[in-house]
């Protein structure tokens, strides 16, 4: 019974409040204007950080969480070199450049080393049936598919046969078997790469990699990419230590007759070196820096770089970006919500003489708060209703003009209503308890 007539209250002050509001409707609009553009922000700046998380842990599968990539730097001539800095010995150091050498040495005595993948790029064509289309040929180790996160969809890893052997076998993208192979499988079947005939044993699965993603960190599009054991690529197609210039010497007199040798004479062009503990990482970056200068006879020509840290600073970026777009919806709901409780206050002086009637007629304090809240949330949830709309239109616009990921979700959205029926709460309990305080006899003789 209790139940029925709460019930039957609430239904007739909410009726009251939509008709009140109806008939203000410009006022009310303008009421609501902060608490919709703050139910906005919420649903954007939450749609831009759900996208960016999604897109810092795609990252960090790309290039795996306990990662240091070690590349060369190459000395393309450009480089001017003092002649009067270091003296004449350390000008004539040679350095002997990346090779595998060095990833076998690294496994072998850095015990916080999992796993050592090597990689030696080759821009090149593939063809087959006719059909020719430019890919990258990367010689890899047996490691190499692990320490980079990549799985393989049909077919299998190269066997430890394959690599000692340097037998001519591929696996290739998955971007490669649809443009070479169309409807139909690759595995088992023969692709010429450059001058050499290699049979498909294996496809990886297709990555999705933004161009983005690649640019941040220095990434290919592995699904266009055609990999061969590092054997293979060695015997069978290039292996720069057997280049006549090997190695090079620092400073502009270092070799032999006075001469500087410059150019890739590095034998591979990546290594990832995977630890066991992400907490070893900075630690054992550390350890590879100088046992890698000791063996390059103290020439700094390699670079040493963790991803991981570098997607975390990207993640601090955004998160300080989300931080200042919450302030900015915090700040249009706190105006929202102050413009809600000054029309509130002044409706409750336009109103004081139906104040005084409700009171005289028998209604309670309890009565009259539960109006003028009702007419407060209503304009709230309005406002949320609309800003919801807005904030979904805008996270797809921002989406389509600026190319940033944004998603949303219904937790996102559930959030940005609750925080719009408080706001209602909270403002509109100041002016409904100004309500009650008005005296009926004096409410009855206002005009």
């Amino acid at each position: 019974m209790i139940d029925n007539i709460l019930l039957e209250k609430l239904k007739t002050n909410f009726s009251q409040a939509f008709w009140f509001i109806k008939t203000n409707k410009v006022r009310t609009f303008l009421t609501g204007l902060g608490i919709i553009f703050g139910v906005a922000s919420v649903i954007t700046m939450l749609a831009i950080g759900n996208g960016a998380e999604k897109e810092i842990l795609a990252q960090l599968e790309l290039v795996g969480v306990n990662n240091i990539v070690i590349t060369p730097i190459i000395d393309d001539g450009t480089t001017e070199i003092d002649e009067n800095e270091g003296d004449k010995n350390d000008r004539k150091r040679f350095s002997k450049g990346l090779d595998v050498l060095d990833a076998n040495s690294i496994k072998e005595n850095i015990p916080s080393v999992k796993l050592v993948s090597s990689e030696i790029i080759l821009d090149t064509y593939i063809i087959n049936n006719g059909k020719q289309n430019a890919v990258k040929l990367v010689g890899v180790s047996n490691s190499f598919f692990e320490a980079s996160n990549i799985h393989i969809e049909n077919g299998n890893n190269f066997s430890d046969y394959q690599h000692i052997n340097s037998l001519p076998v591929c696996i290739i993208g998955k971007k490669v078997e649809k443009k070479l192979f169309t409807g139909e499988s690759a595995l088992g079947k023969h692709v010429k790469v450059k001058d050499v005939w290699l049979q498909v044993v294996g496809v990886i699965e297709e990555k999705l990699i933004s161009e983005k993603a690649q640019e941040n960190l220095g990434i290919r599009d592995l699904n266009q990419d055609v990999y061969v054991p590092i054997k293979t690529f060695l015997v069978r197609y290039n292996n720069r230590k057997k280049n006549t210039n090997i190695g090079r010497y620092g400073g502009n007199q270092g070799g032999p007759n006075g001469s500087n040798l410059r150019g890739n004479y590095h034998q591979i062009d990546k290594l990832i070196v995977q630890v066991t503990n992400s907490n070893e990482l900075k630690s054992t970056a550390e350890v590879l820096s100088k046992m890698l200068q000791r063996r390059h006879n103290d020439q700094l020509d390699f670079e040493i770089s963790i991803p991981i840290q570098l997607l975390k600073q990207q993640q601090k970026t955004k998160q300080i970006f989300n931080i200042v777009l919450s302030l900015i919806a915090g700040i249009s709901l706190l105006i929202g919500g102050i413009g809600i409780m000054n029309i509130m206050l002044a409706s409750v002086l336009e109103r004081t003489k139906e104040i005084g009637i409700m009171r005289a007629i028998g209604a309670t304090e309890g009565d009259v708060i539960l109006q003028f809240l009702s007419e407060s949330v209503l304009i709230s949830v309005g406002g949320g209703v609309i800003g919801i709309i807005i904030g979904v239109l805008g996270a797809y616009i921002i989406e389509i003009v600026s190319g940033i990921e944004t998603i949303i979700t219904l937790s996102s959205i559930a959030l940005s209503f609750f925080i719009a029926v408080s706001v209602g709460l909270i403002f509109g309990i100041f002016p409904a308890k100004a309500a009650t305080k008005k005296r009926p006899i004096e409410a009855l003789r206002s005009e």
